[in-house]
């Protein structure tokens, strides 16, 4: 009758090389022998003494793999780091240029603002599957075969960790930030009173499309920007936590994601101010260009900017 010990070591060795299997039959058979031995003799069961004996070896695809020294993970702890990293940098930098890139050319072809999104959201979810099954792909095959990987590298010590910020820097950078925000803000706030153009009557012509003021859109995004300029102090002051890095990230996401689509909807510039600045389509186009270049590089920093606060908490 074929025991317990003969199916374990049966399931074992299917999954070695045929050359392996002999040495490695006799050394488990003789080690699953000794340990049954030992709590017989200590007043076990043998019955008994066999189930816990074959459980504590364990599953039998695992013995084998460390038999075999194959590794059963996908990629390995030796790289494990190096391919987070480098899949974290990838996926904030090409997915967002892919997606801005896609963007400009839909807007310079005068494309809808719906056509615009959903091209720009199918380029930025292409690159995003390319980028994460390739580097998989590579990093799977280092792991495997360590003769494609370069030489060793440099032994980590204490001078590799990163300088931590000044308190003046944090400050100079705090300031600045409010600096723009309020010049920025008081800017928009003041384009319906005080223009370079005015109408018949001598009233300005404000350069921003009125329905932002009747919509409140303005002030919405207004909104973000100070809510924005909050985060940034709580990040410096506050215990910061993962809700609070997640509210950051929607606030600061959602202001150049609104530009971007009021550009698309062509909602931004007056088109009273447009005619009386004697502006032509050309004009109108590069500056809408220009405003969706701008957000997406606040897109872009903002993920950079959060990755790199995860990986220094």
């Amino acid at each position: 009758m074929t025991t317990l010990t003969d199916r374990y070591v049966d399931a074992t060795l299917r999954r070695l090389p045929g050359r392996q299997r002999a040495d490695i039959e006799k050394e488990l058979r003789t080690a699953i022998a000794d340990a049954v031995d030992d709590r017989v003799e200590a007043g076990g069961d043998p019955a008994a003494a066999e189930i816990e004996v074959l459980t504590g070896l364990g599953d039998p695809s695992r013995l084998a793999a460390g038999y075999a020294d194959r590794p059963l993970h996908l990629i390995g702890p030796a790289l494990y780091h190096d391919y987070t990293r480098l899949l974290a940098v990838l996926l904030a930098t090409v997915v967002p240029a892919a997606a801005a890139g896609v963007g400009l050319v839909r807007a310079l072809r005068g494309e809808q603002a719906l056509t615009l999104a959903g091209d720009a959201l199918s380029a930025a979810f292409t690159a995003a599957v390319h980028i994460v099954c390739w580097t998989t792909l590579a990093f799977a095959a280092l792991d495997r075969l360590p003769r494609l990987r370069p030489g060793a590298a440099r032994p980590w010590s204490v001078d590799a960790l990163p300088a931590r910020p000044s308190r003046r820097a944090r400050y100079a950078e705090l300031a600045t930030l409010t600096v723009v925000t309020a010049l920025f803000c008081t800017f928009v706030l003041l384009t319906p009173v005080v223009s370079t153009r005015a109408d018949a009557a001598g009233e300005p012509i404000g350069l921003l499309s009125p329905w932002l003021w009747e919509t409140g859109v303005v002030y919405a995004y207004l909104a973000a920007g100070l809510a924005g300029l909050g985060f940034a102090f709580a990040r410096h002051y506050a215990r910061w936590s993962v809700p609070l890095a997640l509210a950051a990230a929607l606030v600061e996401v959602a202001a150049p994601l609104t530009l971007i689509w009021l550009v698309a909807t062509d909602r931004v510039l007056n088109p009273a101010f447009v005619a009386a600045a004697g502006w032509g389509p050309d004009t109108t186009r590069w500056i809408g260009i220009g405003l969706i270049a701008a957000s997406s590089f606040s897109l872009l920093h903002t993920v950079t900017d959060g990755l790199g606060q995860a990986r220094h908490r």
